[in-house]
């Protein structure tokens, strides 16, 4: 599932870290998988990897705020 930085922003602090951890997860198994055999369409990795930096991004944001 694909957020904005809009609906990521209006999460709590918590709920994103924990978002981080499971996309890092989901990652990490689908980058396993593309590596034993091709995954149906390669550019989640890219569209995860993605996904990930901008939770990080907001996470400091919101933690240098507070």
């Amino acid at each position: 599932m694909t957020m904005n930085a809009e609906e990521i922003r209006e999460l709590a602090a918590d709920e994103i870290k924990q978002r981080i951890v499971d996309e890092k997860d989901q990652l990490s198994h689908m980058t396993f998988q593309h590596a034993v055999a091709e995954l149906p369409n390669p550019m989640v990795l890219r569209h995860k990897r993605r996904l990930i930096a901008r939770l990080n991004s907001i996470l400091v944001e919101k933690e240098s705020n507070s």
